[in-house]
């Protein structure tokens, strides 16, 4: 796949998961449905490994990598699940925009790696201002949506520091076989807080929630993250940047137009503020080299 195609293509993933996660929750629950999700792509991954002949590494860094990818990918999968039964999926999309800016600050903190700088710091306070108002856009979003909101938060957290922590480990690991070695760690963990939480295998599933659990069984936990660790491997960071930027527009837009649901005004200016932290804290520093030099 080409590199504009496969750039397309984790924009479009990434844009129709939160929505895809809503439909598939619908007359099965949140458990069953994320369970079912990750068995599918333990099934999907390993069939690919086995038809390419990857290896899994087995080695101690690659073990580590895994058990670190599998409890950031349940604590992340499972909190988003839940919060998705009172928030929309818009809301989904946006507070994952934060992502990049928790990541960078995990990573200062963790690996040391960057220096907090006028204009990353403008941008995490944007961020940081987004954040509070698609907070209190969802105070006017029904009972729950609250809640949903925090433990959501919560979910982009763990999603961030399991990615400075697997950078931290440093495994060097084939992305589909660490995708699978990922999903082998949570798959038990998600069934066993779908035995606690439920227990019961539906007996009749909607069409929309099937479509919806393959879709992301197939597209979510597989393609996605190989076409991403693709890019990662073959683009320049700035422009993998640019997936975070459209994503949680696109996601409002499609909820509102597929799914009715609200978008306030206050998680537009959210949105808006959000994009324009996320842009700051990636290329201010260039922007104001230009500036300079135009001086």
């Amino acid at each position: 796949m080409s590199l504009p195609a496969a750039f397309v293509t984790v924009i479009l993933i990434w844009s129709t998961t939160p929505l895809a996660i809503k439909w598939s929750a619908l007359g099965v629950g949140f458990s069953f449905a994320v369970f079912s999700r990750m068995a599918i792509g333990v099934m999907l991954s390993a069939l690919l490994l086995a038809a390419f002949r990857v290896r899994v590494p087995l080695h101690r860094k690659a073990l580590l990598a895994y058990m670190a990818g599998g409890l950031s990918m349940f604590a992340t999968m499972a909190l988003t699940y839940w919060s998705s039964q009172f928030v929309s999926s818009g809301m989904i999309a946006v507070l994952f925009g934060l992502s990049p800016l928790v990541t960078s600050l995990g990573a200062m903190m963790w690996l040391k790696e960057e220096a907090l700088t006028p204009s990353k710091l403008a941008g995490m306070v944007m961020g940081v201002l987004g954040l509070f108002l698609v907070f209190r856009g969802g105070l006017g979003l029904g009972a729950g949506s609250m809640t949903g909101l925090i433990a959501l938060f919560l979910a982009v957290v763990s999603q961030s520091l399991g990615l400075v922590w697997l950078k931290r480990i440093g495994d060097d690991s084939p992305p589909l076989a660490m995708t699978l070695g990922i999903l082998v760690v949570a798959l038990p963990l998600f069934f066993a807080a779908w035995w606690l939480l439920d227990g019961h295998v539906p007996a009749a599933v909607p069409e929309r929630a099937v479509a919806a659990t393959l879709y992301l069984g197939t597209f979510g936990s597989v393609l996605g993250f190989a076409l991403y660790y693709y890019l990662i491997k073959h683009m320049e960071a700035g422009h993998i940047a640019l997936i975070t930027l459209i994503t949680p527009v696109m996601a409002l837009l499609l909820g509102h137009g597929l799914n009715n649901e609200a978008v306030l005004p206050q998680v537009w200016l959210g949105t808006a503020s959000i994009v324009s932290g996320l842009c700051l804290h990636r290329w201010g520093e260039q922007w104001m080299k230009i500036m300079a030099r135009q001086e």
